[in-house]
């Protein structure tokens, strides 16, 4: 299956030969067959026709003109758009590099400031005179060995993310309207996750295991890296790197519950009817937190899923306005803080009408 960034690319060198000039009909059934393929290739394409056509002609086809000179329409066999887009990086601006109208296909927001945690201290000890001199040294070495070292909250509000680098080289980047506690010891370090998700980076510790709370479930690591989802009373574990350990507290009558070990790839739902596993690639596990740049990722997804993603990000919510335009199945990469450009693309390429109101965009299927 190719990959986001193949697609793009195949969607590119399509409007390109279009744009061309030499265009024949034998053309055009290529296209629709590329086109048909599937709901990615569908969405890639109207993204990148919707851009060029809202600015006219890209300023980046003028290299060699005159300033103000617009070139006509078909005046290159080859458009940037087929060379490779660059890595991400985040940036302030999706201005143009020539100075032309912006890229909004390379838009990716800067990262907010970090928070600096708040740091207990790392050894109380007493020094007592006379008969409380051992016991003083006895509480100081208890403290040490098992003693909390680091205690601190961190959160974000609606669309925003941060991340938090602790104490013993691990990182926590938090999603948009999340939550995290977190509590370092001298035999385990604990984060308890009370809202929203959290991709973790876990430093290798083999003596203090990183453990991840949520409910009554809990996930194990010792060097890794994870994103852990609350979704009301069901989890999302998501591992991109190493092995976790995913634990249930004991039920009503004491019984242990099963431990699930979820390798790199792993995407794991825990609800109540207990831990459903789905093992792809570690490519298919980094797209699922794709929204630590800014991102989100569908693969033939119904409609109404793809708006709820969008929603954890945004206070204008999209609404179905029925069940047919929430069966729709969508597919591609998108930025989950440009909710008006998705609608857009919905319209162009789908039977859907939206209603756009202040706090929400309700969709109808045609």
């Amino acid at each position: 299956m190719a990959s986001s960034r193949q697609i793009e690319q195949a969607a590119a060198a399509w409007l390109a030969r279009r744009e061309s000039g030499a265009w024949a009909g034998t053309d055009q059934a290529g296209l629709d067959a590329w086109l048909a393929e599937s709901t990615a290739h569908r969405v890639a394409f109207l993204r990148l026709e919707s851009t060029w056509n809202e600015s006219g002609r890209l300023t980046a086809l003028g290299a060699g003109q005159a300033p103000g000179a617009a070139p006509p329409r078909g005046q290159w066999s080859a458009s940037p758009l087929d060379r490779p887009a660059p890595a991400r990086a985040p940036m302030a601006s999706a201005q143009s590099p020539t100075g032309g109208p912006p890229d909004l296909a390379r838009l990716v927001f800067a990262p907010r400031g970090k928070e600096r945690p708040a740091r207990w201290p790392r050894l109380l000890a007493a020094t007592f005179t006379g008969a409380l001199a051992l016991a003083g040294a006895g509480l100081g070495a208890h403290h040490y060995f098992y003693g909390v070292t680091e205690q601190a909250s961190y959160a974000t509000a609606l669309g925003d993310l941060n991340r938090v680098p602790l104490s013993d080289g691990s990182g926590a980047t938090l999603s948009s309207d999340s939550r995290i506690a977190v509590s370092l010891s001298r035999r385990e370090r604990h984060i308890e996750l009370q809202r929203g998700e959290a991709f973790f980076e876990a430093a290798k510790d083999p003596h203090r295991p990183f453990v991840v709370s949520a409910g009554p479930r809990q996930v194990v690591a010792v060097g890794t890296r994870f994103a852990v989802r609350r979704d009301g009373p069901d989890l999302r574990v998501v591992v991109t790197e190493g092995t976790v350990r995913l634990e249930a507290s004991p039920d009503a009558q004491g019984h242990p519950q099963p431990t699930t070990l979820l390798p790199a790839g792993s995407l794991a739902i825990a609800s109540r009817n207990g831990v459903v596993v789905r093992t792809g690639s570690v490519a298919d596990a980094e797209r699922l937190v794709d929204w630590r740049s800014g991102f989100v990722t569908f693969r033939d997804t119904s409609l109404a899923e793809a708006a709820s993603e969008f929603n954890r990000y945004n206070a204008r919510k999209l609404v179905m306005g029925d069940a047919d335009v929430g069966a729709l199945r969508v597919g591609g990469n998108f930025r989950w803080s440009n909710v008006d450009a998705f609608v857009r693309l919905l319209e162009q390429g789908f039977p859907v009408r939206a209603e756009a109101g202040a706090d929400r965009i309700v969709l109808h299927s045609l």
